[in-house]
């Protein structure tokens, strides 16, 4: 049960991300300009890294392409969020993001939770 809770997780707060980046019109200056949506990305980044963190743990069979990238990542941005910049949490979220969600709905398609 506990490996669909992360999978879950995952999905729902990368829904989040999406309507945030509907929000900005997919456009990185008015992200930039919005601290509201800068602060809720990197959150969303941080929930992504742990659920991600504890669905290796559940099941160390399930196998995500960046894993050991998307714990850093929350890693950086919990320990160290000075060091961040808006472009990068930008370029993983618009490049990176889409994948990972194909990524999950793949492995949520081809087990029986």
């Amino acid at each position: 049960m506990k490996p669909l809770k992360y999978i879950l997780d995952i999905e729902s707060v990368i829904a989040e991300m999406e309507h945030i980046v509907s929000i900005v019109d997919a456009d990185f200056t008015k992200f930039e300009k919005d601290p509201v949506a800068i602060r809720a990305i990197e959150r969303h980044f941080e929930i992504i890294g742990e659920a991600t963190r504890k669905l290796m743990l559940a099941d160390p069979n399930i196998k995500l392409q960046h894993a050991t990238g998307i714990i850093g990542l929350r890693n950086l941005i919990a320990h160290s969020y000075d060091t961040v910049d808006n472009e990068t949490l930008w370029g993983i979220l618009i490049n990176h993001v889409p994948k990972l969600k194909e990524e999950i709905a793949q492995i949520k398609a081809s087990r029986s939770f």
